[in-house]
């Protein structure tokens, strides 16, 4: 109030006859009024008192163990609260845009499993811009990293899963789709907070495998809270897109089966007697289901269900991976009884290679991780146990992408034609029960004069196919990869000739 006064002041004398020292006074007057336009552009640009940016720069990452020097790497990491009460929080990777930042929106991954770190699948073994290098020792530049259009968020996601923590152990038995929908909520809206400049910009959320409910169900979330126009909480959306998503538990099943047999991973006699014993429509499946459904994983073991066509990851026979190995052979006879569930794209070889790296005690304090060594355990890339435990109370979410498509959000789904797990076939019976009428036919797309993959444009959506991808289409296709989230982003139309 000071400085508005004394201008009010000087103006008064400014307009007197003959006033003396007139220059001097239009002088002072001129810088105060500087002095209070500075005050109000601060007003304006930053938060109130305890807002987001001394925390956001306290999350700032200047450099990595092993990262190299360049290209400069824009970073931050660091956790985020999501239940004061119970003191559970989850814990972030992000990455600026390597170029014009404050003009690219923000783009948030999640990774599936359910129990998969998107830290150590999705950033530092897919499409962030540092990857683990295949040693373990140090981080190599992604020079198709999806921060090349857009500011990218990992969240380490339900909690649990990698650097993410709860002083409340029984959240650890609660963990199904709506549990994990509100805290991946409440760490946006949070996040936000922290980071104010990104509170105005379009928002498109992402992911893969399991993501494919995680996906949907926030944003429909969003969507919703996003209505409540008085709790200043509101989240500028604008679509999602999955990869390889677990979208409806009839279709992908059946898919599944059909893909295995028409790729010549199971006999015929396997095939049969599965479309006899199993009918997909109900979610307890019959002892005959689950034995023959057994089968088909008996013949996948010797291959990679997640790549059918790539050389198998044969790491070291280490009691280690020995153990990996039973383990997960253990679970799928276990979940079998309810329904198949796997990890999204487990893969030995990453996985050892990320846990490695994130697990050194240098890099977890440049990384703001595991403060006074809050983890149970070492960091892991997947966590088995909650995978056990997560509660599978949503059958499909296909429910979820009509009414999202009536808000007339951007909706694509896009999948590698070479995953056995959650496969093309599956995926396409999935878009088609949503019965949306065709805008542009199936048909090739191409990059550097190759059939890159196949898309049909609904009204409402678009379905793409990456020719050769696994289960990890980022990894397996970066190039590809990169070209999609660009046609997604930026509504760019996919190149349909040679």
């Amino acid at each position: 109030m000071a400085t508005e006064e004394a201008a009010a002041r000087w103006l008064l004398l400014l307009l007197l006859p003959q006033s003396p020292h007139r220059k001097q006074l239009i002088f002072a007057l001129l810088l105060v009024l500087l002095l209070l336009f500075t005050s109000l552009q601060s007003l304006h640009c930053y938060p109130a008192a305890g807002g987001g940016y001394s925390e956001q720069e306290a999350d700032r990452v200047a450099f990595l163990p092993g990262q190299p020097r360049s290209p400069q790497v824009s970073q931050f990491s660091g956790y985020i609260t999501v239940s004061r009460q119970n003191g559970r929080a989850l814990f972030y990777w992000f990455f600026e845009a390597q170029a014009l930042p404050s003009q690219k929106p923000l783009l948030l991954w999640l990774n599936g499993g359910p129990g998969c770190s998107s830290i150590g699948y999705g950033a530092a073994s897919e499409l962030g811009p540092l990857r683990v290098s295949r040693n373990g020792d140090g981080l190599e530049f992604n020079k198709f990293a999806w921060n090349r259009e857009a500011n990218l968020l990992f969240l380490e996601s339900p909690v649990g899963v990698g650097f993410s923590y709860t002083n409340t152990s029984s959240d650890l038995t609660k963990l199904n789709d709506g549990f994990v929908a509100e805290d991946a909520y409440n760490f946006l809206v949070n996040w936000l907070d922290r980071f104010p400049q990104y509170k105005d910009r379009e928002l498109y959320i992402s992911g893969e495998s399991y993501a494919g409910h995680y996906v949907p169900q926030l944003v429909d979330l969003v969507y919703e809270n996003n209505k409540d126009k008085m709790a200043n909480r509101y989240i500028n959306l604008k679509g999602f897109i999955v990869g390889n998503p677990l979208t409806d538990d009839q279709y992908d099943s059946k898919g599944l089966v059909e893909y295995a047999w028409s790729h010549a991973v199971v006999s015929d006699a396997i095939y049969e007697r599965i479309k006899k014993a199993c009918n997909f429509k109900f979610s307890n499946w019959t002892d005959d289901c689950n034995e023959a459904m057994n089968s088909i994983f008996r013949q996948y073991q010797d291959i990679d269900i997640y790549n059918i066509y790539a050389p198998k990851c044969n790491p070291a026979q280490t009691s280690k991976v020995a153990a990996v190995n039973h383990a997960f052979e253990a679970s799928d006879q276990e979940q079998f009884s309810r329904r198949i569930r796997m990890f999204s794209g487990y893969d030995a070889c990453y996985s050892s290679y990320a846990e490695k790296y994130f697990n050194k005690p240098d890099v977890q304090t440049a990384f703001h991780a595991n403060g006074n060594g809050m983890l149970p355990g070492k960091w892991k890339v997947c966590s088995e146990s909650i995978l056990r435990s997560y509660n599978f109370s949503v059958l499909s979410v296909l429910p979820i992408y009509s009414k999202l498509i009536k808000a007339g959000l951007r909706i694509w789904l896009y999948s590698g034609d070479a995953d056995g797990r959650v496969p093309v076939i599956g995926s396409r019976y999935c878009v088609e029960a949503l019965g949306l009428p065709i805008k542009r036919e199936w048909q090739p797309w191409y990059l550097n004069r190759q059939v890159a993959g196949r898309f049909v444009e609904y009204h409402g959506m678009t379905m793409v196919t990456i020719r050769g991808a696994g289960h990890l289409v980022p990894l397996n296709k970066p190039e590809e990869g990169l070209a999609l989230m660009d046609a997604f982003l930026l509504g760019k139309q996919f190149f349909t000739h040679r």
